[in-house]
């Protein structure tokens, strides 16, 4: 699948606009572990002022926002126990529930977690068709279509990814 990295078309398994969301997703998220690659627990815990969140808290908000919209959409229904939810909802909200919960793991916990939800995702879309993508809902006031709740998903990843990128460059020596 690495070929297929850079190029937004049909992918085995998924109708052809879920294939597309798919690739889209496969890159936002390849590029944000490549900003990551070789940080160090410290690195990850880093809180460059008292409002910042760190690379580690950032990492696990885009799989708490996958997750969350999972759940929202109907197609994964993921429960751990109290202390994992009570991380899940820090994640969510980031703040200062994500500065005191988030910290002290390396890189490899950040990963499994990001991996995990995507396969979930991943195989949960394998059984929608574009229809579904497609279909419209209410998200508080406004109209929403699911495609764009997974758009949503990529677009705030993408943001933290830059986020990440400018706490790497403020990252102690």
């Amino acid at each position: 699948m690495a070929e297929l990295l850079m190029v937004v078309s049909d992918r085995p398994g998924y109708t052809p606009h879920i294939a597309r969301l798919v690739a889209m997703m496969t890159y936002a998220r390849h590029s944000v572990l490549q900003e990551v690659e070789g940080l160090t627990v410290a690195q990850l815990d880093y809180l460059h002022d008292a409002e910042s969140n760190s690379i580690g808290a950032l990492l696990m908000h885009s799989a708490a926002v996958e997750r969350f919209y999972q759940g929202t959409l109907d197609i994964v229904h993921p429960k751990g126990s109290d202390a994992e939810e009570a991380d899940w909802d820090a994640a969510g909200e980031l703040g200062d529930a994500g500065r005191q919960r988030l910290r002290g793991h390396p890189l490899g916990h950040y990963i499994d977690l990001l991996s995990a939800v995507r396969q979930q995702s991943l195989q949960a879309l394998q059984g929608k068709d574009d229809a579904w993508l497609h279909a419209e809902t209410r998200w508080g006031d406004r109209r929403v279509n699911h495609y764009w709740m997974w758009f949503h998903v990529i677009e705030d990843e993408l943001n933290h990814r830059g986020q990440i990128r400018w706490l790497k460059r403020r990252l102690p020596h």
